[in-house]
């Protein structure tokens, strides 16, 4: 039986298990919280609806008995805080690597097994947090941030081009957030390299939208997105659970991959039933190569934060 524990049940938490749910990608779908209640009651509302939606998956709710969450083949982490005005980036990393390295340790405990993946905020930094936690392979301790930047920068040429989003291609490379790395040479729409369909400094426009993608949505709503980070979750889920082995980008621990070692990155992989089947090396360009160094020394320099917090 396919089991999948979703540790978080906010907006994203609860969107994944529901995408995890109505798409019947798992069996056995557990949403755990630690506020009284929450999981428990989106999970049975999940449920509910099963008989209107037609899907046989069965979600399950807890606060915190991780007890429930045993023997699970993969672990969505979107547990922590978002950011509060006066909070400064070292707070948000000291709060959010506390909670997601108790989270891990829970985790493991229940499914030694499992592969993990993070979606909790900074992104790169909390995937380091699980993976050194969890001592399991860097192939199985990954994060999700490639998959929504991508679809984000997809929708936008779909819109552009007023087609379907379904068409278009793309990879993007690095960091989450404003130092990613945007591929316009890898995109294409069914099969044009999409350079021929869109002026350079119209999809430069897109490019500069997409990487403040998420700020958008925070000032249109006042607080983050959640449709399609947990719809990307559970994407990047159904490939490992059905082995896919789809190609995505996702965060992980580059072992010399592109000349970097000891940092996590988002780079394209194969994502089937161990994870990480296997990292893609793109034969990037002088121009490319220096985008994803600077998103490599932005990264480091927040994995040092939590290296410095993590000595006191």
């Amino acid at each position: 039986m396919t089991k999948v524990t979703v540790v978080g049940a906010g907006n994203v938490g609860a969107t994944c298990a529901d995408v995890l749910a109505y798409r019947e990608i798992a069996e056995e779908i557990v949403l755990i919280d630690i506020k009284e209640g929450i999981a428990e009651g989106k999970a049975l509302d999940i449920w509910q609806k099963a008989p209107i939606n037609q899907y046989d998956s069965r979600t399950v709710g807890s606060t915190n008995d991780y007890a429930k969450t045993a023997n699970s083949d993969v672990v969505v982490i979107t547990s922590g805080l978002p950011r509060k005005p006066g909070m400064t980036r070292d707070d948000l990393i000291e709060t959010n690597a506390g909670i997601v390295k108790s989270v891990t340790e829970n985790v493991i405990k229940h499914s030694p097994n499992a592969i993990i993946i993070v979606v909790s905020n900074p992104l790169d930094v909390m995937t380091y947090q699980a993976h050194i936690t969890s001592k399991l392979p860097r192939t199985k301790v990954i994060g999700m941030a490639g998959i929504l930047d991508t679809a984000r920068y997809r929708a936008f040429i779909a819109e552009e081009l007023n087609i379907s989003s379904k068409e278009i291609q793309a990879i993007l490379m690095g960091g989450h957030g404003d130092t990613m790395v945007p591929l316009p040479r890898y995109t294409t729409v069914a099969g044009i390299p999409v350079t021929e369909l869109i002026a350079k400094d119209t999809l430069d426009a897109i490019i500069e939208r997409t990487k403040f993608g998420g700020g958008e949505l925070v000032k249109l709503m006042g607080t983050s997105a959640w449709y399609a980070p947990g719809s990307a979750a559970a994407q990047m889920v159904e490939s490992i659970v059905k082995n896919q082995k789809r190609v995505f980008p996702v965060c992980i621990k580059l072992d010399g991959e592109y000349g970097i070692d000891d940092c996590y990155l988002g780079v394209p992989v194969i994502l089937g039933r161990n994870g990480v089947e296997k990292v893609i090396e793109l034969d990037l360009n002088a121009e490319e190569k220096e985008l994803l160094e600077v998103s490599r020394g932005h990264v480091k320099e927040v994995m040092n934060v939590l290296d410095n917090l993590s000595s006191k």
